[in-house]
């Protein structure tokens, strides 16, 4: 079992930065592809950002590219998010998976933290 904790969350103000940190208790990450996504009220969760746990490549929602980078070391996982918008406002998860060829689906993570909220004031 993989407990996923998140941290980093809290409010600002549009345009902004936050940089969020999942870790696991117990072990590295190395070893899962790791990605982020977020749930804003009344809405499902949507993919923002994943990091393979080969080579390290990364991919991201369109609705954050150029905005976020997701990045990682063998602790922990991060989401880097800058310019921040009004929309951007949710409960940001980080999930593990164990399969390389995990995506932008929710299915295809196997492992997920408690969630950190993010808002963003206009």
């Amino acid at each position: 079992q993989v407990q996923l904790v998140e941290s980093g969350g809290g409010l600002v103000q549009a345009g902004g930065s936050l940089r969020l940190s999942c870790a696991a208790s117990g072990r590295t990450l190395s070893s899962w592809t790791m990605g982020w996504f977020r749930q804003a009220p009344g809405k499902e969760r949507e993919f923002v950002a994943g990091i393979k746990r080969s080579g390290g490549s990364t991919y991201y929602a369109d609705s954050v590219k150029g905005r976020f980078t997701i990045s990682r070391d063998n602790a922990k996982a991060y989401l880097q998010m800058n310019s921040l918008k009004p929309e951007d406002t949710a409960v940001y998860y980080c999930a593990a998976a164990l399969w390389d060829s995990a995506s932008y689906y929710i299915y295809e993570y196997d492992y997920w933290g408690q969630g950190t909220q993010v808002t963003i004031s206009s």
